[in-house]
C-alpha cells in the first residue's frame, strides 16, 4: 500500500467487483466526528438495502472487528483492512503527504489506486483527502484543476441539481470552468440519469456584458463547446437559479462554490430552528404542529443534508466521495449509495473519455503538482 508512483502504474477506472460480482466500496472508517460505530452502521444499513455491495473497510482492525461483531450479516460482504494511523480533522495536508502511509484514509484512496474498488468513500480532513487523491490517482488528462461536486436541493424533477467546484480550488479559468461543465454534465448523467444535461455558468447576472474576465471567456468557450459535449448550454445564472430548475449543473469557482454551499447549510439550519422555535411558541402553535405534521416531515426530508451526503472529487483516475465529517448511519449509507451508483456505472472511465474528447490537454507545471499538498488543499477543510 506504501508503494512509491514511480515504481506503480495507475490502476484501470474500471468497475471493481469481487467473485460474486458485488461492486466493492473502500471505506476509510477513522476519519469521522462520530467514529468508526457509525461508519460501520452506516455500512450496515447499505448492505440490508442492496446485496451487491461489497466494502473493504480501513482502520484499527481490533476495534472494527469488535463493531462487526455485533453486525452479523456483515460477515460476508466486509473485508477489514489494518491501519494503525488516523488522519485528525485538525492535520495539515503536507503533514498527511509526508507522514501518512500507515493512516487508513492513504490506505482508503490506496484500494482505488490498486484496482481492488471502484470508488472510495472517507468522512476525514477535506484537505487531506483531495491531497492524497491526487498525488496517489493523479488528474486526468488534460484536467487542470479537480473539483468537488455536490448535489443541491432543487426544483428539478429529479430534486437536485448539481454544482461545482464548492472548494477544491478557489482558483479556476476559463479552460477550467470549461472542464468543470464537462465533468458536472457526466456527473448528472451517471448520478442523476439525465441524458443531455443542461448547465448553467454562475454570474452575477444573466447578461452577457457582466463578470470577471474568465467568466466571458468561459461563457464562449461552453457554448462552442455544448453540441459536442451534448449538453445544453443556458449561458450565465445567478445565485437565486441554484435551487431552481433552470439549470441542472451550476458551473463556478471553488471560492464562489464553497460560499454558496455553506450559505445554503446555514440557511436550512436557520430555517429549520425557525420553525421549531415558531411551533412551541404556544399552545395553539403547538396544535396546528400537529396538523401540519405529515407537511412537516415531508419538508424536513426533502432538505435533510444526510440525503446528499457526499461530495464527489471530479477530474482524477478514480473516484471519491467525501462524507460530511458530522455524517451518522443515515448519512454515511446515502454516501456508500451514491458510490455504488457512480461505481457501478462505470463514471470513471465515462468522465475521463467526455473530457479528452472535448479538451486537449494542457501543459501542467510538474514542479507545481509534485508539490501540491498546501496549494491544493481545499477551502472546506474538516466538512
Amino acid at each position: 500500500m506504501t508503494t512509491d508512483l514511480s515504481s506503480q502504474n495507475i490502476a484501470s477506472n474500471a468497475p471493481s467487483a469481487d467473485t460474486s460480482g458485488r461492486i466493492i466500496i473502500s471505506v476509510d472508517a477513522m476519519g469521522g466526528d462520530r467514529g468508526p460505530a457509525a461508519v460501520i452502521s452506516g455500512i450496515a444499513q447499505s448492505a440490508a438495502k442492496n446485496p451487491d455491495i461489497g466494502f473493504i473497510v480501513h482502520g484499527d482492525e481490533p476495534t472494527l472487528t469488535k463493531l462487526l461483531k455485533k453486525k452479523r450479516h456483515l460477515a460476508d460482504v466486509v473485508e477489514v483492512r489494518h491501519a494503525e494511523d488516523v488522519v485528525t480533522m485538525d492535520a495539515k495536508p503536507s503533514h498527511v503527504m509526508r507522514n501518512g502511509k500507515k493512516t487508513s484514509m492513504w490506505s482508503t484512496v490506496d484500494a482505488v489506486r490498486n484496482g481492488e474498488a471502484a470508488v472510495a468513500v472517507s468522512c476525514g480532513n477535506t484537505g487531506a483527502l483531495m491531497a492524497l487523491s491526487m498525488i496517489r490517482l493523479r488528474k486526468l488528462p488534460g484536467v487542470n484543476r479537480p473539483a468537488i461536486a455536490c448535489l443541491w436541493p432543487s426544483t428539478n424533477p429529479g430534486g437536485f441539481n448539481v454544482m461545482l467546484d464548492v472548494g477544491a480550488d478557489i482558483r479556476a479559468d476559463e479552460h477550467d470552468l470549461l472542464q468543470y461543465a464537462l465533468m458536472g454534465a457526466s456527473y448528472a448523467r451517471n448520478g442523476l440519469g439525465l441524458s443531455r444535461p443542461r448547465i448553467g455558468l454562475l454570474n452575477v447576472g444573466t447578461e452577457e456584458h457582466k463578470g470577471r474576465a474568465e467568466l466571458k471567456a468561459a461563457n464562449e468557450l461552453i457554448t462552442d463547446a455544448a453540441d459536442q459535449a451534448n449538453i445544453d448550454y443556458v449561458g450565465f445564472v445567478e445565485g437565486g437559479d441554484i435551487p431552481s430548475d433552470r439549470a441542472d449543473v451550476i458551473v463556478t469557482d471553488g471560492f464562489t462554490g464553497n460560499i454558496a454551499l455553506k450559505t445554503g447549510e446555514g440557511t436550512a439550519s436557520f430555517i429549520s430552528g425557525a420553525l421549531r422555535s415558531a411551533f412551541k411558541h404556544s399552545p395553539l402553535s403547538r396544535l396546528g404542529a400537529l396538523f401540519a405534521l405529515t407537511s412537516l416531515k415531508r419538508l424536513q426530508k426533502r432538505i435533510d443534508p444526510r440525503r446528499v451526503n457526499g461530495g464527489v472529487f471530479l477530474g482524477l483516475n478514480g473516484t471519491v466521495v467525501k462524507s460530511h465529517g458530522s455524517a451518522d448511519a443515515t448519512g454515511i449509507s446515502a454516501a456508500i449509495k451514491l458510490a455504488f451508483t457512480l461505481g457501478e456505472s462505470g463514471f470513471s472511465e465515462k468522465l475521463a473519455a467526455r473530457v479528452a474528447s472535448v479538451t486537449p490537454p494542457r501543459q501542467n507545471d510538474a514542479a507545481t503538482e509534485a508539490t501540491s499538498e498546501d496549494a491544493s488543499q481545499p477551502t472546506t477543510n474538516g466538512g
